[in-house]
């Protein structure tokens, strides 16, 4: 019986989905919302359009490889547009720095900023390319299912200082402050902290170089709702508004899934793209295998969670561009309030999105769609009361805001909703209501990660953050072809 469920239909459980369709394994995609995306959720309101995130789309290579799987082509049923500048960094004092792929316009950005750092800016990027071959080309789309195949890549890890941190290895080639910013803070788009998530993350200033950023017309629920249209075009099933509550095993064997509904299917192999630990702790809660796993996983670090104010303007704004981040006063120190001691700090980094400077489909005429996100303690390290305090943070975040970057701003609202880390525990099964699942710190990355199969139980596979390689759309869709890989040798038998 060549057949496969996944659940949750994430980016992660998207992508397997499709690599298993496309190779003939009847699959049946299971999703407990009303609608396709996980992270990347969507909500209209008052004619606006407002993506939950992630927003930032890097590498469509390997989004354009789910398509070209089966002949077609990705343009077909999504439309990407190129973002620049990438981003545009600002600081406190009034400094701004256009971050993009544009080598002559970031060196005049660099060298506006800190001339004396444009030889350390190649050396940086040498490193970044070096490490990107390895982590990402070479390393990215492989199952690390023993202890062996991490001895294996050790000499390359080594190669690269992977001990060391993001920060550390900007640092050792970038003197000025606010450049070292400029060039570590990326790992946050993946839940690292840049002062501890492994140098290895510096590959994502090549993998942006290289592929740019892209934005897909509509948002990215314009892309997830693609995915779903191609799955379904293969022949491949969904279900929605029915979530998983449990795995079904005999043994140390998966069966099938049972549904909240109380469908119930049988599977050759299973694959969820849920939380790691909603899946084992709640789906397979009834096997000592699922026991003995959560433990292991509540004991590991996990990476923050996430605030975000979502605001409908009057009024257009087209000296902002697609992305911002508003740095702070402090960086390090904000970080280790984050990350290390569960503090709701009166200062804050935000990024701001603006997609309606890109699409302005996505806003009444005349209008435009925001959003803020700021990186926030983890419940387990912040148990707050969010109900009390989310209206309060989110007035904070839009005066500072409307202080730096849009005058008058509060009284241009037409609507405006926010999201705490309450909603990524209750909507998403998140663990703490971590935004990004377990830290991408060195000893939670490949091997030491949740293995894209399980050891133990032979026709259960893993897919999406928590996963190796990790978070971030190319984390993402890069773990469903290793574990898409396993699941086609395995189903052969």
């Amino acid at each position: 019986m060549r057949n496969a469920a996944v659940i949750g239909a994430g980016f992660g459980g998207l992508a397997l989905a499709i690599r298993l369709q496309s190779a003939g394994v009847t699959t049946t995609l299971i999703e407990g919302r009303d609608r396709v995306g996980g992270r990347a959720y969507v909500w209209e309101k008052d004619g606006f359009v407002f993506d939950a995130g992630p927003t930032v789309i890097t590498d469509p290579d390997c989004l354009r490889e789910l398509w070209a799987l089966s002949g077609r082509v990705m343009d077909e049923d999504v439309t990407l547009v190129p973002v620049s500048p990438f981003y545009r960094l600002n600081w406190p004092d009034g400094t701004s720095f256009d971050y993009s792929n544009d080598e002559a316009a970031l060196m005049r950005e660099i060298a506006r900023v800190s001339p004396s750092d444009a030889v350390g800016y190649q050396q940086f990027l040498q490193y970044s390319a070096g490490v990107y071959a390895k982590g990402y080309e070479e390393l990215g789309h492989v199952a690390f299912l023993d202890f062996k195949s991490m001895v294996k890549a050790a000499p390359s890890l080594a190669q690269y200082q992977a001990w060391r941190s993001v920060y550390s290895i900007v640092s050792k080639y970038v003197k000025d402050e606010k450049l070292r910013q400029a060039f570590s803070f990326h790992t946050l788009l993946v839940g690292g902290n840049p002062f501890t998530t492994s140098a290895i993350y510096a590959l994502i200033h090549k993998l942006e170089k290289d592929g740019g950023v892209w934005f897909a017309k509509g948002g990215t629920n314009k892309l997830v709702a693609g995915m779903a249209t191609h799955f379904e075009r293969l022949g491949g099933t969904i279900r929605l508004n029915d979530p998983v509550v449990e795995i079904e095993t005999l043994g140390d064997e998966v069966t099938g899934v049972r549904t909240a509904s109380g469908w119930r299917g049988d599977f050759a192999a299973v694959a969820t793209n849920a939380d790691v630990v909603h899946s084992y702790r709640d789906l397979l809660g009834g096997n000592l295998r699922g026991q003995k796993a959560t433990r292991a996983l509540e004991a590991k670090r996990f990476s923050p969670s996430l605030f975000l104010v979502h605001f409908g303007v009057k009024g257009t704004w087209p000296g902002i561009p697609h992305h911002m981040i508003l740095f702070g006063p402090r960086y390090e120190d904000l970080l280790k309030d984050i990350y290390d001691h569960g503090v709701l700090a009166e200062d804050f980094s935000l990024y701001l999105h603006h997609p309606t400077v890109t699409d302005p489909s996505m806003a009444p005429e005349g209008c435009s769609t925001f959003y803020a996100l700021a990186p926030v303690p983890h419940l387990g390290k912040l148990p707050i009361d969010w109900d009390e305090v989310a209206p309060i943070y989110a007035d904070r975040i839009l005066g500072e805001i409307e202080r730096r970057l849009m005058p008058g701003l509060r009284d241009r609202i037409i609507t405006s909703f926010h999201y705490t880390p309450v909603d990524f525990a209750t909507d998403l099964n998140a663990h703490l209501g971590s935004a990004f699942s377990l830290e991408p710190i060195l000893t939670q990355s490949a091997w030491f990660r949740t293995h894209n199969r399980d050891d133990r139980i032979p026709n259960l596979y893993f897919v999406g953050a928590g996963t190796h390689p990790g978070a971030g759309i190319p984390g993402v869709v890069g773990s469903a072809k290793a574990t898409a890989a396993l699941m086609l040798e395995d189903l052969k038998g």
